[in-house]
Parts: C-alpha cells; structure tokens; sequence
C-alpha cells in the first residue's frame, strides 16, 4: 500500500484554453478511501486518469508513496483499475478473467490460482469461477472486474463510476460491498462518481471539483455541516441546500417579515445582501415564518418534501422543505416556514465564500 499526491498536477488537452484539471493539489493518506466527485466535466475522471497514467500531466507531479510516476508508464505504476463498463473477455471465463493480467506479468499458473480463489471467496464468486460473463448479472460482472483489480495486490485501486451501469436497488448494494472490500483489504483507493449520495456514503474524505478546481476536501459529515462555499452547499446534499440571496439589515438578515439574527461583524464587507443556505431538513413549518406556495409534495413514506415558491425582496424563490409524511400540505396551498437558529449557512453574495465558522 502507499499514500497519493497530487502536486500542482495540471491537464490542459491541447487545443484547450482552460486546463481540464488546474494545479490540483491532493493528498490521499496510505489504506484511505478518497472519492472524487462533481458535476460532469468537472476533471475527476481526467484526475484518475492522470494518475493512472492514461492522461500526460503538463505541470507539477503525481506521487505513489515517495516515488514520482509523473512520467512513469501505466503498467510499471502498480496500480489497478476499475472500469465504468467493466471491460471484460467475453470469450474467457470468470477465472480466467480474473488471473489474466497475472498470466500476462508471468506469474506462476499455481500462485494465479490461489489469488483467483482468495478473491472469489472474497467477492462470493466461487461458483462463478466456470462461467462466462454473458452467463452473469451486472452486479457479478462488476464483482469479478473487481476480482480482477484485487488478485494484483497494487499499492492503489483506482475506480472510474463503477457501478453507473447498475440498477438502483444493486448500486445501493454494491457499494456497501465496494466499502466493506475496501476496509477489509485496505488498499489506497481513490474513487470517482457523479453521485453525491455515493460520496457520502462510501468514502472516508471526498474531494469536490468544479471547473478542473479544487473546492474542498474533507470528511463527508464536515463537508455537509461545514460547505466551504456556495458550490459545495449546493452540491452535497440530497434534496440540495436551499440558497436563498437575502437582503441585510439592522440585526441581521431578513426573511420574509423577520429577521434572521446575525452579529455585526460577521456581516461586515458582505454589501447589502448576502446568501444563505438552509438544508430541507432544517425549515421547519410554523405560523409566522415566511410564506411558502406549495408547488409539488414528494411523498417517501415517514417524510415528504415540499417544493414551493417564496417572495424574499423584489424575487421570487424556490424553496424545498422535508415535513411529516404522513401529514403533508397539499400542493396548490400555502405553508410558512422558519429556518433552525442553529443551522444556517452564511455565504458572500459577491465571490460565494463561507461567512463566519
């Protein structure tokens, strides 16, 4: 096993006027498991990739424990990846697929057999060992790639959306399994998705890019109680944080015909208005809050989630609340909400930078 640094690690694919990936700097600490996610486009694959070997890195360096691979070719890295579409031979059956690249590095046919066995018992592939892929389901296919990755004991595993082929009910248990994997084994493992409820739940930090940048990196229970920025507020959380562009005033921020207290000096410099962010989970429904027009009630059982519309100053926004499941507001009325004193996200209006702690 070994740690990841990225080093002012840059990508600028030629033709390009912005870098895909722009001076990423990115510690993964030897046995962690890191996800990378963002929306699409935001350079996670091509900061796997870089890593991989698969893309140049035009500037800085990329480090596997003390060793610079910046220019080190993919097969001499000791690393082992996972596929999007798993990547098959379809003509092979699932022991051979597995011990492939072992028979290719010249390994022993004795030693490829023990660590295609350890491996199966690991993944409960073992009665697959004589099948075909075509004879398998998705979630067996994307087991036995893992397989495949595991029997090379690389210093890291780098996964590109493992489990985007999956239906939902099988990515929800497939990544349980991936996690549980990664902890028993306990190989540096950076990881991509999309999904956000996938970051959450499956890695030990994630790491959040937009633009090729680095937003921020921390545990995923920080990144949801501490957004760094609007971006990030906007991003995590699943329905997202409600952000809403309110206008200061004496004592704070007002919303609606009250007003949100908020010290002077954390509004100092923030202009006349600033961003604030409130997660669903945190508007609860009273007499006097801020008038709510419902426009669609989700319902998912013990909670439901209200989408609606406020007027907050001259502007008219959109405003999602979590209530009782099992008593909800109809759509077409009108609910009030206030905001948890506790729970509430500052952010500048003019750069979208964390106000205050």
């Amino acid at each position: 096993m070994a740690s990841v640094v990225y080093d002012n690690a840059t990508r600028l694919y030629p033709g390009g006027e912005r870098p895909a990936v722009d001076k990423l700097n990115l510690e993964v600490a030897d046995g962690e498991f890191l996800v990378l996610v963002g929306p699409s486009g935001c350079g996670k694959s091509t900061s796997l990739r870089m890593l991989a070997g698969l893309e140049d890195v035009n500037s800085g360096r990329i480090l596997i424990g003390d060793r610079d691979v910046t220019d080190v070719q993919p097969k001499d890295r000791d690393i082992a990846m996972v596929f999007q579409n798993y990547a098959l031979y379809p003509h092979m059956t699932v022991a051979d697929n597995m011990g492939f690249a072992l028979k290719i590095a010249g390994v022993k046919k004795d030693e490829i057999k023990t660590r295609v066995a350890e491996a199966a018992k690991i993944l409960d592939l073992t009665q697959y060992l004589e099948r075909k892929p075509k004879a398998l389901s998705g979630g067996q296919r994307q087991r036995v790639a893992m397989g495949r990755a595991i029997v090379r004991q690389p210093q890291v595993f780098l996964m590109d959306e493992p489990l985007s082929n999956l239906d939902a009910k099988l990515r929800v248990q497939t990544r349980t399994q991936i996690a549980q994997l990664q902890r028993r084994l306990g190989v540096t493992t950076v990881y991509v998705t999309h999904d956000q409820v996938e970051a959450m739940t499956m890695g030990d930090r994630v790491a959040v890019l937009k633009d090729g940048l680095l937003m921020q990196v921390d545990s995923p229970r920080r990144m949801y109680d501490h957004p760094n920025n609007v971006f990030v507020a906007g991003f995590i959380g699943s329905p997202a944080m409600n952000l809403l562009n309110l206008d200061v005033v004496d004592g704070g921020v007002k919303f609606g015909s009250t007003t949100i207290p908020v010290p002077r000096d954390t509004l100092q410099e923030t202009g006349s208005t600033v961003t604030i962010g409130v997660r669903p989970e945190d508007l609860d429904l009273a007499d006097d809050g801020l008038p709510v027009e419902v426009d669609v009630v989700e319902e998912l059982g013990a909670d439901a989630y209200l989408y609606g519309r406020a007027k907050l100053g001259s502007s008219e926004q959109q405003i999602i609340a979590r209530v009782d499941g099992r008593r909800p507001p109809q759509a077409g009325s009108t609910v009030r909400v206030v905001p948890k004193s506790n729970h509430i996200h500052l952010f500048s209006s003019k750069d979208g930078q964390r106000i205050g702690d």
